[in-house]
């Protein structure tokens, strides 16, 4: 059974819109990510923040106004054509949505509980339920009428990633004949500030795959798809799942856990290896998730399959990560056969394979039949997709 991936919407620190995020991946010179001095005040950090204006969250519910929403229906806007004539086509109770994220409302709950601090109440804006998880998926389905099956995933980075391949399960099951999938999530105090107590954040861009690697760069955005039967020019081919569970916050080192995700998805897809032509890389630049990936991308594929890392453009999007880089390899593999430029200082690291990583002007003669996104996250919970041309 095939499921098709509609055109997505997106915004991120990279772009406002797709046509955006087309330019941005394939570009020469990296954009996006920059200095940023205000999420966390008094800490100067590269980070991927989103500065394009907003959707209005007036119309919502009091419990549903938040940033977190607001880059949701940034993303909606996009596609929402598609989505109104999945409703048509199928009925609104035949419609479900699975989105990943992780931080949801927490921002408003940090700026909330200062104006506590400074004025002895809450303000009047402030509803504990805008930083509850299930609050994008709530949303969406409310506000569009929609009477499928409706929840979060938040398994840290691996949540948008996963959020698509639950999706497929619900077309599978029959719960669903069409789902919005992706994932969303917004800059804040409380992961900024997490991430560096972990020693993972670098003040700089970040260099995935570099002997001078620091860590990474926190960001923010959200992307979006109609996953259905209805044919398009792009099917969701594979997925693969898994939980190695060795350690909270480090990867398995010898990349286990990704390798039996990668394999999964490649089976699921009926593909070889081989028939990869481009990989999304999860990419962080943390020394030791980039030394797990490096080692189970050669392992599995080699050293010549065309890879590259985003997130020197998007940053770490958390949530929402796997679902913009889903986005990325929908343009890579529909495209004209550029591929997403890897970024960095060009200082490989010799302790590391040298996977064949993506220099600026790289392309193939014609586009990638067959790609792959790789999506990591805390505690060993591992996804990979496959996209695949029609």
């Amino acid at each position: 059974m095939s499921f098709f991936l509609h055109q997505p919407g997106v915004v991120c620190a990279a772009a406002p819109d797709l046509a955006g995020l087309r330019e941005a991946v394939f570009a020469a010179e990296p954009g996006g990510v920059a200095a940023n001095a205000t999420v966390w005040p008094g800490h100067a950090l590269h980070l991927g923040a989103v500065n394009t204006a907003l959707p209005s969250v007036e119309h919502l519910p009091l419990s549903q106004r938040s940033r977190n929403n607001a880059l949701l229906l940034a993303a909606l806007s996009q596609i929402r054509g598609d989505v109104d004539e999945a409703i048509v086509r199928h009925g609104a109770d035949r419609v479900g949505v699975v989105l990943g994220t992780s931080t949801s409302g927490v921002g408003e709950s940090e700026a909330a509980i200062a104006a506590q601090a400074r004025d002895g109440r809450l303000p009047a804006s402030f509803h504990v339920e805008q930083q509850e998880l299930g609050s994008p998926a709530l949303m969406l389905a409310g506000m569009l009428g929609l009477g499928g099956p409706r929840y979060v995933v938040s398994t840290a980075c691996s949540s948008g990633a996963k959020a698509l391949a639950s999706g497929a399960r619900m077309l599978l099951a029959d719960l669903c004949d069409a789902v919005i999938v992706g994932g969303v999530d917004a800059l804040c105090g409380m992961t900024v500030a997490g991430f560096t107590a972990l020693e993972s954040v670098d003040a700089a861009r970040c260099r995935p795959m570099s002997a001078t690697r620091a860590g990474i760069n926190i960001g923010e955005g959200a992307a979006l798809f109609v996953l259905s039967r209805t044919p398009t020019a792009v099917r969701l081919s594979g997925w693969g799942e898994s939980s190695d569970a060795h350690h909270i916050s480090a990867p398995e080192p010898t990349g286990r856990g990704a390798l039996t995700a990668m394999r999964e998805a490649l089976d699921r897809a009926g593909l070889a290896p081989a028939d990869i032509g481009y990989l999304n890389l999860h990419g962080t630049a943390t020394p030791q998730n980039d030394a797990m990936e490096s080692r189970a991308v050669a392992e599995l594929f080699g050293l010549s399959l065309p890879c590259s890392s985003t997130k020197p453009l998007t940053g770490h999007a958390l949530g929402a990560a796997g679902a913009i880089e889903a986005a990325i390899a929908w343009l890579t593999v529909a495209g004209d056969g550029r591929l997403p430029v890897h970024h960095f200082d060009g200082r490989r690291d010799d302790g590391l394979p040298p996977i064949a990583l993506v220099a600026p002007g790289q392309r193939l003669a014609t586009a990638p039949r067959h790609v792959m996104s790789n999506s990591f996250a805390f505690g060993g919970n591992n996804a990979s997709l496959v996209l695949s041309h029609v």
